[in-house]
């Protein structure tokens, strides 16, 4: 079992965050868009519109790699003061309107047309990958129990027109994680792109709606108003893109759908790269074991850490859903992820890459015991012949 290693001063004294003021860039991040947007203005360079893929996408994979990996964890005794600092929760909140400027900015010079189409299209993917941090930026607030925070996780959630995640994520991925159950974690076998729009897209809507509609049920009430929390944030999306459509003009609708269509992309590449074979295990009663740090993939990689308010420790969120990422923490013996998340989604975007990479590792988890491992079915058969191996019949093998 995977257990946590506490890093702090011999000396005795309080636990210091070393990377404290570099949590800014979780915050300034999303604004980095118009930033590229503003250079490509002032230069007359219409590649500057692509500088934000290739940060996330280049630099960043280069410099995870270059840096040491961050094990470092606060104390327990600290955690309390750790999670306390209105500090780390104020750089959230920054957060919140980054994301909406990114996206005007956006339509305003798409509706423009002041750059060429090959520009336009790196701005559009720019947009729609800052777009999809939102959601990761929606899914800090939404774990949180003040009225404030989850509020902010409503209203950012309509940049990339996914309301329905503040349900779906919170209810119902984190209740059914890592288990055939749930449309949000990836099978072994399964590509990213019959992962994400098989299962995951689909799958996250219409279980999100069931489950407003069981909680209204409860209630007496049908589920076609805005007390169901589906519809509600749906309103606010629509509310937002047809206040763009109507500053700007119709002709920046292909924009925001394109943009919306990326954020949501990004979206399922993290889910499927978080749980990727992953399982929880059945005992006794028939039930799944409690989820655990093992049943997430890990990464402590600094960069993409600082960048996505630490979403790669995710073992320790999925063990402690309302903890604040300042306060996540490494655990020794985990599934662990051999780089950040831009370079694993990289990887995932190309399927035999991805295999080559990520199986190996999932059976050496599990002993290459295939009955412990989340597989796709329609990939069984072959999986199980190519790779089962467990270590009992192994061990028979030998002796005979």
């Amino acid at each position: 079992m995977a257990t946590a290693r506490e890093h702090s001063p011999a000396t005795g004294a309080p636990y210091r965050d070393g990377k404290r003021y570099l949590w800014l860039l979780s915050s300034l991040y999303p604004l980095y868009p118009a930033g590229f947007l503003a250079l490509a203005y002032a230069t007359g360079q219409a590649g500057w519109l692509w500088g934000l893929p290739l940060l996330f996408y280049g630099l960043v994979p280069v410099l995870d790699h270059l840096m040491r990996e961050d094990h470092n964890n606060p104390p327990d005794a600290d955690l309390p003061r750790v999670e306390s600092d209105r500090y780390y929760r104020i750089l959230v909140y920054l957060a919140v309107p980054g994301h909406f400027i990114t996206l005007v900015a956006g339509a305003w010079a798409f509706s423009r047309g002041d750059f060429p189409a090959w520009g336009m299209a790196g701005l559009t993917v720019s947009v729609g990958i800052v777009s999809g941090l939102a959601i990761n930026t929606g899914h800090e607030l939404g774990h949180k129990k003040t009225v404030l925070e989850r509020w902010l996780a409503r209203i950012v959630l309509a940049v990339p027109g996914y309301g329905h995640f503040y349900v779906e994520h919170n209810k119902g991925h984190h209740r059914h994680v890592s288990t055939p159950l749930d449309p949000a974690s990836a099978r072994m076998g399964e590509s990213l792109y019959g992962f994400a729009l098989l299962r995951e897209i689909p799958g996250a809507a219409r279980r999100a709606w069931e489950l407003e509609r069981a909680r209204l049920a409860r209630a007496g009430r049908g589920p076609w108003s805005l007390d169901n929390e589906v519809l509600r944030t749906s309103a606010m999306s629509l509310a937002l893109y047809g206040a763009i459509i109507a500053v700007f003009g119709w002709i920046v609708l292909p924009f925001l759908l394109a943009q919306a269509a990326i954020a949501w992309f990004h979206l399922s590449l993290a889910n499927y790269i978080e749980h990727y074979g992953l399982l929880r295990q059945k005992t006794g009663d028939g039930r799944y074991e409690r989820c655990r740090p093992e049943h997430s993939w890990n990464t402590n990689h600094v960069v993409s850490n600082l960048i996505l308010f630490h979403l790669q420790r995710h073992s320790d969120h999925h063990a402690n859903p309302t903890r604040r990422y300042q306060a996540l923490r490494h655990f020794e013996g985990l599934p662990t992820l051999p780089s950040g998340y831009p370079a694993m989604w990289l990887a995932a975007m190309v399927p035999p890459l991805w295999r080559r990479i990520m199986d190996p590792r999932l059976l050496r988890h599990y002993d290459c015991d295939l009955t412990r491992v989340n597989v796709a079915p329609d990939k069984r058969d072959a999986l199980f012949a190519r790779y089962h191996r467990p270590a009992s019949v192994t061990a028979e093998a030998g002796s005979g």
